[in-house]
């Protein structure tokens, strides 16, 4: 993951269009689906580019997800800080801000689920960017929790992350309502 973060602040011009290309073709089609030679190709560059810049598909996949985490957390912390003020608004506007993020991107579901679910091995690097975003919703939550003066911060949290996931999935499924499904659910818990 650091090396993933490391490769992010040096990326040349080259580097970021290939990173650009492989996280559109990797969100929309699939990690395994999308070969090395497709990115360069639609890139513009040469797949030996491509290994300069990243080293190995890996080392891009985590890069896509190191950069997809943080641009998240920073659209999802600015989002709150429009749109709401007290700390109960900031936990319920959780759940609209997943459902405003739905909308404006072509949504095929979390993109770490989905990484998730290609990325079996233990010892793989996308694996703990992935863990370490699910754990940052769960901090986040349960900060906002604090915040909002709930009981018990931790427990609130865990359910909320629950609701917050569940429902994800659930629209990805094309489950009509599921955000503001769990929206009323998280509130009634608060």
């Amino acid at each position: 993951m650091e090396r993933a973060a490391e490769l992010l602040e040096r990326l040349t011009p080259a580097g970021r269009r290939v990173l650009d290309v492989a996280a559109d073709l990797f969100y929309r089609q699939g990690i395994h689906a999308v070969g090395v030679e497709a990115i360069a190709v639609e890139a513009g560059v040469t797949k030996k580019t491509l290994y300069a810049c990243f080293g190995s598909k890996d080392q891009l996949v985590t890069a896509y997800l190191v950069e997809r985490d943080r641009r998240w957390r920073a659209w999802l912390e600015r989002w709150i800080a429009e749109h709401a003020t007290s700390a109960r608004e900031k936990l319920l506007a959780v759940f609209d801000a997943l459902e405003a993020w739905m909308d404006r991107e072509d949504f095929r579901g979390c993109g770490f689920v989905n990484a998730l679910a290609e990325t079996p091995e233990p010892g793989n690097p996308s694996r703990a960017v992935i863990i370490g975003q699910k754990r940052w919703m769960r901090e986040y939550l349960k900060n906002l929790a604090t915040e909002a003066g709930v009981a018990d911060p931790a427990d609130f949290a865990d359910s909320a992350l629950l609701l917050f996931e569940g429902a994800t999935v659930a629209a990805s499924a094309d489950i009509a309502g599921a955000v503001r499904q769990a929206r009323k659910t998280a509130a009634r818990l608060l």
